[in-house]
């Protein structure tokens, strides 16, 4: 019999135990990534946050279906793919197995389905056909768009009122909308953009039609967990949810969970103060699984804030728990052992990881202490097994110790070589325009700021040099 799993629900704004359609299944859709740039670990948290989830569940249900998508087509990937004169579906591809290599160096099981925007149109709009039929959406100027007065629930997984959001919230105001509210489901491409013949032109779909159309395709009108970042709550789960309801006529989700923010020494990521933190630049100077380890430090629902300090903590923790695994290495674990309740207790309580950490300090302790061998193949295991559900010590032990015991400034050195990297562009359109004392100049000040320049078909790539992780 499944145990009982407590989650917060952002939609009834309490912790609540877990209610699935069916008691021995379990359906979870997360939002995955746009896929125009390099993950950041505003990206990684909430796929190591369902990761763990994902892990809970197979734990204690017989059948789980885990879907996470990928949003590839998109404003902003069209303006990188016109900026890189290069296809949009390079783009995509090459940014998917970017995620894909980040996300395995994170220990990041992979989920059962990644559906992609683009293998989903007809879906989309078949979806978009059922709710102007239904009088929830209806077309203007080329556009289809819904229309949210139409829907008087709207608003009740951010808290928010239609009218509340009317007199202050800031929204797109276009003389084809019937409600400034209204947002758009399908829109006109031009020649130049990517674009599917319709009933209502040549277009492309709008962002939040996207999720709902995959989801009902792959898990049903109704599905049993939702999740994604809490930025997402506001405007695209709102809207998600609007549209699943008033097309199905159903209940369009059981429970949402949503993980909080990520900064950066106290402040919020951004472009402009160069504190964008990419997780293949932090796997350059740390092991995936301290990165992974640092981001299970907090609970899932409070902010977290990044800095060197966190990643050394988890360094050093992990390198605590693979010590004890080392000195019996040569006891071979008791088959068939199952974790640790208490571990499954904290995360069964809403995902308390810090507690689920804790109780394998105590598991660590215990191996450490056992005085048979039998002891210590039952407690190895036992540690072993439990930590599983975390994603963690599952490496040979000496291979992580040696990752762990590496040299590295696990801070700065990859905050400072992203922030060199308009150095690095500058220095490309000069070698462009053959001006090659300035390109040699810019190189010189990169290799001082302690980075040498590797030279790609992909384009040019900095790297430490040894002094720059002293």
């Amino acid at each position: 019999m499944t145990s009982a799993i407590f989650l917060h629900n952002t939609l009834t704004r309490q912790k609540e135990v877990l209610r699935t359609e069916q008691p021995d299944r379990v359906t979870m859709y997360v939002c995955g990534p746009t896929v125009y740039n390099y993950a950041h670990i505003g990206n990684a948290r909430p796929a190591v946050v369902f990761d763990i989830l994902a892990r809970l569940l197979r734990q204690e249900f017989k059948e789980v279906i885990y879907a996470r998508n990928f949003t590839d087509v998109d404003d902003k990937i069209n303006a990188a793919a016109i900026a890189s004169g290069c296809p949009i579906a390079d783009i995509t591809n090459r940014f998917i197995d970017a995620y894909h290599e980040d996300m395995k160096a994170l220990g990041i099981a992979p989920p059962d389905l990644e559906p992609r925007v683009t293998n989903h149109i007809p879906e989309i709009i078949s979806l978009i056909q059922r709710l102007v039929e239904r009088g929830h959406a209806y077309v203007e100027q080329e556009h289809v768009l819904f229309h949210v007065p139409s829907y008087p629930a709207y608003g009740q997984l951010s808290g928010r009122s239609p009218k509340d959001m009317m007199a202050g919230a800031r929204v797109e105001v276009a003389p084809y909308k019937l409600s400034p509210l209204d947002f758009v489901l399908w829109k006109p491409s031009t020649p130049e953009l990517p674009g599917w013949a319709s009933p209502w032109g040549r277009g492309r779909p709008g962002w939040h039609v996207e999720c709902t159309a995959m989801i009902g395709r792959h898990l049903g009108h109704t599905i049993d967990i939702h999740g994604g970042g809490q930025d997402l709550i506001f405007p695209h789960h709102e809207n998600e949810i609007a549209q699943g309801a008033c097309a199905n006529g159903t209940l369009y989700c059981r429970t949402w969970v949503h993980n909080s923010f990520v900064t950066v020494d106290g402040q919020k990521m951004s472009k402009s103060l160069g504190n964008v933190l990419l997780v293949r630049d932090l796997l350059a100077h740390a092991p995936g699984e301290a990165v992974r380890f640092a981001l299970l430090s907090t609970h899932y629902r409070r902010p977290m804030d990044w800095n060197s300090q966190r990643l050394q903590s988890a360094v050093q923790t992990l390198s605590r728990l693979y010590g004890s695994l080392s000195k019996v290495k040569s006891v071979i674990p008791t088959p068939g052992v199952t974790p640790d309740e208490k571990v499954l207790e904290a995360l069964r309580n809403d995902l308390s990881v810090t507690e689920a950490i804790a109780r394998l300090h105590v598991l660590r302790s215990e191996l450490d202490t056992a005085a048979t061998y039998e002891d210590k193949a039952m407690n190895k295991a036992k540690l072993i097994r439990s930590a599983a559900l975390l994603g963690i010590l599952q490496q040979d032990p000496e291979t992580a110790l040696r990752a762990l015991a590496a040299p590295a400034d696990i801070g700065q050195a990859p905050r400072r070589q992203h922030h060199l990297q308009p150095l690095l562009d500058e220095r490309d359109k000069a070698r462009a325009s053959r001006d090659f004392a300035k390109a040699d100049a810019l190189r010189d000040e990169l290799m001082a700021a302690g980075f040498s320049i590797e030279d790609t078909a992909e384009g040019s790539k900095l790297r430490p040099s040894a002094r720059s992780v002293i």
